[in-house]
C-alpha cells in the first residue's frame, strides 16, 4: 500500500521534507533503509549517525550529513541533535537471539543512548522524537504456547520482558513517556516485531533468524554445506515484518497523534520450520534439517495484534512473507557467492 493511499499523508506538506531530520543507527539495517526512503521522498536535510566506521555501514548515501559518533556519551548526543527538528532513534547494540541471550549487559547499556538522546532532544527543542522499541518487552508468561494469541499493547504489563534487551526497551519506553509528560518532548514509540530484509546482517553472530536461515540454505545450494542446523525444535512460532513495511509504518507513527507504544509487525504467524519451507521455495532446493534444543530459541510463540494500528492509521504491514523472503534470499545468496569481494558483502552507496 502506497503512502498516497493512507490518510492523513504526513508528507502532503513539503515543509516536513525541509526539516532537519536525524536518523541514529543509520549505518545499521533498519536505519540505512529509513535514510534511503527519506531521500527518495525528497527530504533535503538528513543527518545519519552511527558508531561504526562508515566503511562498515550497510548503506552509505551522498547528499546526507553522515556522522560517526558514540551515542552512549552525553556530549555526543548533544552534538548530533544540535539544530535537529525530527529524530528517529534506531541506535542500539543488538542482534538476533544468539546475541541478546549472551550479551545482556551490552543490551542494557543501550539505555544510555536513549536517555542521552532524550536529554539532548529536550535541550535543543526537538519537535518529534521516535524510539524503536521491540516485541521483546512483552510479558514472557503470555508467550509460552506456540499457538499464541496475538500480543496486544497492554500485554506488556505486568512487566516480565525478555531479560536484558527487553527490560532496556521497556524502561526506555517509560523514559519517552515521562519526557513527554514532564518536559513536552513529543515522543512516538513503535514495538517492532522481527524485521527482516536485504542489506543487513546475515552472518557473524548478530543476524536474526530469517537472514541466518537464508544464509544456511544458500550454503547448501552452493555446495558449501550438507544441511542446516535449526535452533530449537522448529515448532516455535513468530511473525516477520519485511523492511519496507517497517520503514513506512515507522514514518506513519512518527507523524501520527499516537502517543502510547504501538505494535508494528506482521500478523502472519508461521513456525520456524514453515519459515524454512518458504526459504527453500525461494532458493529452489530442499535441505536436510537438524535441530539443537540447547541453542537460544527465545519464547515458544510471538505474534502481533494489529487491531490498534488498523484503528489509528487504517493501515498495517501487508507484504507477505513469501514475497519478502524471495527478495531477501536473492540478496543473501549473492553475498554467499562472494559478490562483495573485499568485504564479503555488498555495501550500497547512492549518489
Amino acid at each position: 500500500m502506497s503512502m498516497e493511499m493512507i490518510r492523513p499523508n504526513p508528507y502532503s506538506d513539503d515543509r516536513v521534507k525541509r526539516k532537519t531530520t536525524v536518523v541514529t543507527g543509520a549505518g545499521g539495517f533498519i536505519g540505512g533503509h529509513l535514510v534511503a526512503d527519506l531521500l527518495e521522498r525528497g527530504f533535503t536535510d538528513v543527518r545519519a549517525v552511527d558508531v561504526k566506521p562508515r566503511e562498515r555501514w550497510f548503506q552509505l548515501h551522498e547528499g546526507v550529513h553522515n556522522v560517526e559518533a558514540d551515542l552512549t556519551r552525553r556530549d555526543a548526543c548533544m552534538d548530533v541533535l544540535e539544530g535537529a527538528e525530527h529524530v528517529y532513534n534506531l541506535a542500539a547494540d543488538m542482534g538476533g537471539m544468539g546475541f541478546i541471550e549472551n550479551y545482556k549487559a551490552a543490551c542494557m547499556l543501550n539505555v544510555l543512548i536513549n536517555t542521552h538522546l532524550l536529554e539532548a532532544a529536550r535541550e535543543h527543542g526537538v519537535e518529534r522524537f521516535f524510539f524503536s522499541s521491540s516485541a521483546c518487552v512483552y510479558n514472557l508468561a503470555k508467550q509460552q504456547d506456540a499457538d499464541i494469541a496475538p500480543l496486544r499493547e497492554e500485554d506488556a504489563y505486568p512487566a516480565m520482558p525478555e531479560d536484558g534487551y527487553g527490560w532496556e526497551k521497556l524502561f526506555s519506553e517509560r523514559m519517552c513517556r515521562h519526557f513527554r509528560e514532564d518536559y513536552g518532548v513529543e515522543t512516538r514509540v513503535a514495538r517492532y516485531h522481527n524485521v527482516y530484509g536485504p542489506l543487513g546482517s546475515y552472518d557473524g553472530g548478530r543476524e536474526k533468524a530469517p537472514a541466518a536461515l537464508c544464509r544456511k540454505v544458500a550454503e547448501v545450494k552452493l555446495g558449501q554445506s550438507d544441511g542446516i542446523l535449526i535452533w530449537g525444535d522448529g515448532n516455535q512460532t513468530r511473525s516477520f515484518m519485511y523492511i519496507d513495511d517497517c520503514v513506512l509504518g515507522t514514518q506513519l507513527i512518527m507523524h501520527s497523534d499516537i502517543r502510547e507504544p504501538i505494535n508494528l509487525g506482521s500478523d502472519e504467524l508461521v513456525t520456524i520450520d514453515e519459515l524454512v519451507d518458504i526459504i527453500e521455495g525461494a532458493a529452489g532446493v530442499r535441505v536436510g534439517r537438524e535441530y539443537d534444543p540447547t541453542k537460544p530459541r527465545g519464547v515458544n510463540g510471538r505474534n502481533s495484534d494489529n487491531t490498534r494500528i488498523l484503528q489509528r492509521l487504517g493501515w498495517e504491514p501487508s507484504i507477505r512473507l513469501d514475497e519478502g523472503i524471495a527478495r531477501t534470499y536473492e540478496w543473501i545468496e549473492r553475498q554467499v557467492r562472494g559478490a562483495g569481494v573485499e568485504t564479503g558483502r555488498d555495501v550500497f552507496t547512492a549518489a
